[in-house]
């Protein structure tokens, strides 16, 4: 469906999982991008960026090359140092916390980045923008004091609601997720049990129901899942919170206390809406290409009916531009077929601009809206302010 919608492709000289964003796919990508961010900005998150490369020591100081060393990428011998495409973003933001000397009165410190992140999977497992080997990961980490975490985690699950709602998206539900016998995890049971019962803490008191499932966990503590499933019933995780002890225990993270001591900060991991990939690919199956106007790669298709029009629908097409309307406009003239079948294929917009003769006379446009319903002709100004009002009330739907 993305291909088809011009969103996304492939090419066997870029390679399999590696799918390129089309300038329609960028349209999606950003306006959730943007709304993450201002999202994150809104409770208090302050953004980094980070390198996509790490030395082999920093993955084996942080676990990952003892754990999941097979779902990452052989480290690249540069002079004498062995550098690694990173399989998270946990370890870079480790270090930031740990660039200088923090303070209790500073915390909870929350840290966001939309980065960057390498999985070596086999070709067998992957699939359009699903399953990728290049992931755009919307990334956060909490550095928190024990009395802390409960309340921090509940704020993050609330805002991954919020998105679910502004999204159009229902998770089919909530798993914590623990770890099994035998799995490559973290020998410290005392921490797994401590983040466990906080994890359990904090879905309780957001009254969601949950289900335990062994197995699932990341290797070095339990997580909050939200799932969703496509329209075969497939299970998918798109958001997650985890509570990591482990973490800043090895990177030896430090805060000053009020009582001059140095102690260990909690570690929360938590991601709104997952990989930017995975969170289309799930999108545009749940809407079948109709994405909610806020999100469409395209908000307003503008119709003139004949080669007469096509002055007035530039003029409008200009006017969607312009910061205080800020729409994703664009123009089907008349040499694209007839006003039926342009209406046809633009299908998938929010909102279809009609403009003939009588409208560009008047300045009004005759809206259709994707539901089928037509609206009576109206002021080409008072039309646009509606759909943006629209598009930002959806956007802000709350959890």
């Amino acid at each position: 469906m993305g291909r088809e919608l011009g969103l996304f492709d492939t090419d066997p000289l870029i390679g399999a999982g590696l799918p390129y964003w089309l300038p329609a796919g960028a349209a999606v990508r950003r306006a959730l991008e943007e709304y993450v961010r201002d999202a994150e900005r809104r409770a208090g998150y302050q953004h980094v960026y980070s390198p996509v490369l790490g030395k082999r020591e920093l993955y084996e100081l942080s676990g990952h090359w003892s754990h999941y060393r097979d779902e990452m990428y052989p480290p690249m011998e540069v002079g004498a140092e062995q550098l690694v495409l990173r399989p998270s973003l946990c370890p870079h933001h480790a270090l930031i916390y740990r660039s200088r000397g923090r303070s209790y009165r500073e915390l909870p410190l929350r840290l966001a980045e939309l980065g960057g992140m390498f999985r070596s999977e086999l070709s067998g497992v992957l699939g359009g923008l699903a399953r990728v080997r290049a992931i755009q990961l919307n990334d956060a980490h909490i550095f928190a004091t024990v009395d802390q975490v409960a309340r921090e985690a509940a704020a993050a699950l609330g805002m991954i609601r919020a998105a679910y709602a502004a999204m159009g998206v229902v998770p089919v539900r909530y798993r914590l997720s623990l770890p099994s016998e035998g799995g490559k995890y973290v020998a410290a049971p005392r921490l797994w049990e401590r983040s466990t019962a906080l994890l359990r803490e904090v879905l309780d008191g957001a009254g969601v129901a949950y289900e335990a499932v062994a197995g699932e966990a990341a290797f070095y503590g339990p997580k909050i899942d939200v799932q969703v499933a496509d329209a075969a019933g497939r299970e998918s995780t798109l958001s997650t919170i985890q509570i990591d002890f482990y973490q800043p225990e090895r990177f030896d993270l430090r805060y000053t206390g009020a009582d001059g001591e140095q102690h260990r900060p909690v570690m929360i991991h938590r991601s709104i809406i997952g990989s930017l990939e995975r969170a289309v690919a799930f999108l545009l199956e749940r809407h079948g290409g109709a994405l909610p106007s806020w999100l469409a790669p395209v908000q307003v298709m503008i119709l003139p009916v004949t080669e007469a029009e096509l002055a007035p629908a530039a003029a409008l097409a200009r006017r969607c531009l312009e910061p205080e309307v800020d729409l994703r406009a664009e123009i089907c003239a008349p040499d694209r077929g007839s006003l039926g079948a342009r209406i046809r294929a633009a299908r998938h917009v929010p909102y279809q601009a009609v403009v003939g003769p009588a409208e560009a006379a008047a300045g009004h446009v005759a809206l259709r809206l994707r539901d089928g319903r037509r609206l009576a002709p109206g002021p080409a100004e008072a039309a646009l302010r509606a759909i943006r009002a629209a598009a930002a009330s959806q956007r802000a739907q709350p959890g």
